[in-house]
């Protein structure tokens, strides 16, 4: 049954951030599939499906925070959060359009950044279960994944590319104290999506006593 709920949020949260228009709420349900992945690592009660679980913990933390304070900017400058208003942000902006693309694509689980592990561990933990309702969740959990690469690319097409429009010409530089409060989240997203064992390594005899009871 956890399988099954899991499941139907990943799918559902990628459905509705699809047609979301506005920029903070389509990260906030973005956060529905991403938990969604986590409780389907949980559901498989393996050690992989822990480790998922642990580690897409944490990469959410990393990057939907890089994100909410990226979509903080934008609004704070422009005025706005509709996708329709904030064309061409590459072009007016392009060091806060170059960080929301990196946020953006480290969410969508793209391999070498930190999402990528505990969708893809979460569903080979499903798999690993050997059975046929475990393998169809894991599946949809992967087209899942695929729905989240859908809502995150359109999300950049809006936002960053085209002509600039009116709500984002003539936007301020990136500031020193923006910069500083970023930089940590943008370099953990890579360091946990290049070297794992960083968040997995610690926790590994606590996931063997979790198995084991």
């Amino acid at each position: 049954m956890l399988g099954i709920l899991a499941v139907a949020a990943i799918l559902i949260g990628g459905l509705v951030c699809l047609a979301q228009t506005e920029l903070k709420r389509l990260i906030a349900y973005s956060s529905v599939g991403h938990m969604g992945f986590v409780l389907l690592g949980i559901a498989t009660l393996t050690a992989t499906g822990f480790q998922a679980a642990l580690i897409g913990n944490v990469a959410h933390g990393i990057i939907t925070g890089l994100l909410f304070f990226l979509a903080g900017a934008v609004k704070d400058r422009t005025h706005t959060g509709s996708l329709v208003e904030l064309g061409g942000l590459r072009e007016s902006a392009p060091g806060l359009s170059g960080i929301l693309g990196y946020a953006a694509i480290a969410s969508l689980g793209l391999p070498g950044l930190a999402g990528f592990w505990g969708e893809a561990f979460a569903v080979i933990a499903a798999i690993q279960r050997r059975s046929p309702l475990w393998t169809v969740l894991a599946v949809l959990a992967a087209l899942g994944g695929a729905l989240a690469a859908a809502y995150f690319l359109r999300l950049l097409f809006r936002v960053t590319h085209g002509p600039a429009t009116p709500a984002v010409r003539d936007l301020s530089p990136l500031a020193r104290a923006e910069l500083a409060a970023w930089a940590p989240l943008i370099v953990l997203a890579l360091l946990v999506g290049l070297v794992p064992v960083l968040v997995l390594g610690p926790a590994h005899d606590a996931v063997q006593a979790l198995v084991g009871r």
